[in-house]
C-alpha cells in the first residue's frame, strides 16, 4: 500500500487522503497508479481552496472547470474528468459530494428512445445489452422522422416504414439487417401501445432475405485450438485467466456473455457442474469437464485478485477489478488468436468448434443441441453439414461420373 504521507496535500480534501489511499489499495491499484491518483487529488484540493470551494461543490461543471483552468502537467492520462472517477466515487460513498446526476435525454428522439429502452428492460425483460442493441438499431428511423416541428409520428404510414427498410438494409450485413427489422417491429409495437401511432405498423416491416443453413459455421481444428490455448502464459495471472476463458468457450460452447456472467456460486465443485445463465434469463446446468475445472481453479487460486469486486469469476486485469464484460471476452479471444497466428477470430467461433468436435466424437444432433442449449432443433441443423464423413456415405454420385 502507498504511504499517504509521501503525497503532500492541502485544501478541503486533506481529511480524505488516508481513506482514499486505503480505498485504492483495496481495489487493487498498483502503488504507482495509486500515487498518481493521490497527486491528482492533491492538485484538485489546492485548486478548490483557491476557488473558495469545498467537496460539496464538486459537480460535473466544477470538475470540467478544474481541468480547463488547471491542466495537470506531466500526467497525460489525467487530463479528463474520467481520471477523477475513483476519487469522486469514494467521496460519493461517504456522502461528501453530491450524487452523480442522471443525464437527461436531449431532444425528442432521445426522450422517446429512453422510454423505449425502459419498456424493453422492465416490461419485456430484455438484458441491458440487448436493449441497447435494439435502441441503436432504430435510432436512425426516428431521426429520419425529426423535423423543425418535432418528432412526426402521427402521419407515419406503412409505405414510410417499408421505404426506410429498403433504403437502409441493403447497406448492412445480413445479421445487422435482421436486427434492424426485428428492432423496428418491436419499436412500432411499442409506439402503437403508447398511442404514438394510430394503427399497428409492425406488419409493414419487410423481412430480410436469407437462406437457412446456406453457410458453414467457422470452426477451428484440434491443432488450432491447442495453439490458441498454448498462446496463454500460465505463469502470469493474465494468462491463467485467459486460458480458463478459452477453455470454457472451446470445451463447453458457451456464449461470450455466459462466460462473463459466470459467478462463483454457479460452480458446483462437488457435483462437477456449472450453472449457465443464457439467453432469455434461462439458467441451465452443464457438466464441468475436468480440464476446464482445473483451468478455472488455477485462476481462482493464483490469478483472481483479492480486490475483485462482486461474485463474478472473471474480472479485469487492471484496477478497479470489476467484472469482465462480454466485449472483454471477445478481446481475450482476439488477442490469443493474434498470438497464435490464427488471424481474426471471434468468440462464437469457439462455440461452433465445441459443437463440431462433439458431433465428430459421435454425439447426435439432438445432443449437440442440448450442449448449446438451443430451443429449436432447426437451430442445430446447420451442424449436420459439418460431419463430412457422414454426408459422404449418403451423397449421390454426380451424373456421368463413376462413384
Amino acid at each position: 500500500m502507498i504511504d499517504p504521507s509521501r503525497v503532500r496535500m492541502t485544501g478541503p480534501l486533506t481529511p480524505f487522503k488516508g481513506g482514499f489511499a486505503g480505498e485504492l489499495a483495496r481495489r487493487g491499484y498498483t502503488p504507482n497508479s495509486a500515487r498518481q491518483l493521490l497527486r491528482l487529488a492533491a492538485h484538485l484540493s489546492r485548486w478548490l481552496a483557491g476557488e473558495g470551494l469545498g467537496p460539496g461543490d464538486l459537480s460535473p461543471a466544477v470538475v470540467e472547470r478544474f481541468f480547463a483552468a488547471s491542466p495537470v502537467a506531466g500526467h497525460s492520462n489525467h487530463r479528463t474528468s474520467k481520471a477523477l472517477e475513483p476519487l469522486l466515487a469514494y467521496l460519493r460513498g461517504l456522502g461528501a459530494v453530491p450524487p452523480e446526476p442522471t443525464p437527461a435525454p436531449e431532444g425528442p428522439v432521445e426522450e422517446l428512445l429512453w422510454r423505449y429502452r425502459r419498456y424493453l428492460t422492465v416490461e419485456r425483460g430484455l438484458t441491458p445489452e440487448t436493449s441497447r442493441g435494439y435502441v441503436d438499431a432504430v435510432r436512425p428511423f426516428l431521426a429520419g422522422r425529426l423535423s423543425a416541428e418535432g418528432l412526426d409520428l402521427g402521419r407515419l404510414r406503412p409505405a414510410d416504414v417499408t421505404a426506410f427498410v429498403v433504403a437502409r438494409c441493403p447497406r448492412q450485413a445480413r445479421g445487422a439487417a435482421k436486427l434492424t427489422v426485428t428492432a423496428l417491429r418491436s419499436l412500432l409495437g411499442f409506439l402503437h401501445l403508447e398511442g404514438e401511432v394510430g394503427q399497428p405498423l409492425a406488419q409493414a416491416v419487410p423481412s430480410v432475405a436469407g437462406w437457412r443453413l446456406a453457410g458453414l459455421p467457422r470452426r477451428l481444428g484440434s491443432g488450432e485450438v491447442a495453439r490458441l490455448l498454448a498462446s496463454c502464459d500460465r505463469d502470469t495471472a493474465n494468462g491463467r485467466r485467459d486460458f480458463a476463458i478459452l477453455a470454457a468457450l472451446a470445451r463447453l460452447g458457451l456464449r461470450r456473455g455466459e462466460v462473463a456472467a459466470l459467478a462463483l456460486e454457479d460452480i458446483d465443485w462437488r457435483a462437477g457442474e456449472i450453472v449457465v445463465r443464457g439467453k432469455g434469463r434461462r439458467s441451465e446446468r452443464l457438466p464441468l469437464p475436468a480440464d476446464v475445472g482445473e483451468a478455472i481453479a488455477a485462476y481462482l487460486r493464483r490469478g483472481r485478485p483479492e480486490s475483485a469486486e462482486g461474485r463474478v469469476v472473471f474480472v479485469r486485469i487492471k484496477a478497479p477489478h470489476r467484472a469482465l464484460s462480454a466485449g472483454g471476452v471477445t478481446m481475450v479471444v482476439a488477442a490469443a488468436a493474434r498470438r497464435a497466428g490464427l488471424g481474426t477470430l471471434h468468440a462464437h467461433s469457439l462455440r461452433h468448434t465445441a459443437a463440431s468436435e462433439t458431433l465428430r466424437a459421435g454425439a447426435s444432433l439432438a445432443e449437440v443441441g442440448q450442449l448449446l442449449r438451443h430451443r429449436r432443433a432447426a437451430t442445430t441443423a446447420i451442424y449436420a453439414k459439418v460431419d463430412r464423413e457422414a454426408l459422404r456415405a449418403i451423397a449421390r454420385p454426380w451424373p456421368g461420373v463413376a462413384r
